[in-house]
């Protein structure tokens, strides 16, 4: 299984206080190849000029909050399909997982696994986490609008599980649609 992965400068967002980094929008994306939730590799470069692609970057499957989420965007597949644009989520979970995880919720968009967070990271979407007193690193919940020509046109930091797709939608409707 081949994983290719290429970064970015980052960017610096402030996220509650912190210092956070970010890929720069205006660059091109960093490029991956990752297995889906049905082991088959899936490149950011399978959308170049055919589709707009957001990038979403999420802790856990099966969480309650990852959830959420995801089944917004389930629920909004075909508002997506008709702004021409893909939705991807990764997570460091496995393949394993990730199939249980579409099975139970009918999702209906990929799912990528990044078990070594090699690719969250080239977002600049693995970092320090503070939860109940304990600091760990993990996944920082992102969003990244990647445009046709592959160009990181919009990111979000701070992203709210309950209304991600509508929030992603809006932005895309007025920005590429």
């Amino acid at each position: 299984m081949g994983k290719v992965c290429y970064s970015l400068p980052l960017i610096y967002i402030h996220s509650k206080g912190d210092l956070v980094a970010f890929s720069i929008v205006g660059d091109e994306a960093p490029s991956f190849t990752l297995s889906n939730q049905r082991g088959e590799m899936v490149s950011l470069s399978d959308f170049q000029g055919k589709k707009n692609v957001v990038v979403y970057f999420y802790p856990k499957a099966m969480t309650p909050g990852c959830t959420v989420q995801a089944c917004g965007i389930r629920d909004s597949y075909s508002e997506f399909n008709d702004l021409d644009t893909v939705v991807i989520g990764v997570s460091p979970d496995s393949v394993t997982r990730l199939v249980k995880f579409e099975d139970k919720q009918e999702l209906n968009f990929i799912l990528l696994s990044d078990e070594d967070h090699s690719v969250i990271e080239s977002y600049g979407a693995w970092d320090l986490k503070k939860f109940m007193g304990r600091e760990y690193m993990g996944v920082l919940r992102s969003t990244f609008i990647v445009d046709k020509q592959s160009k990181i046109v919009h990111v979000m930091a701070k992203v709210k599980t309950k209304s991600h797709h509508e929030d992603t939608l809006d932005w895309i409707k007025q920005n590429l649609g």
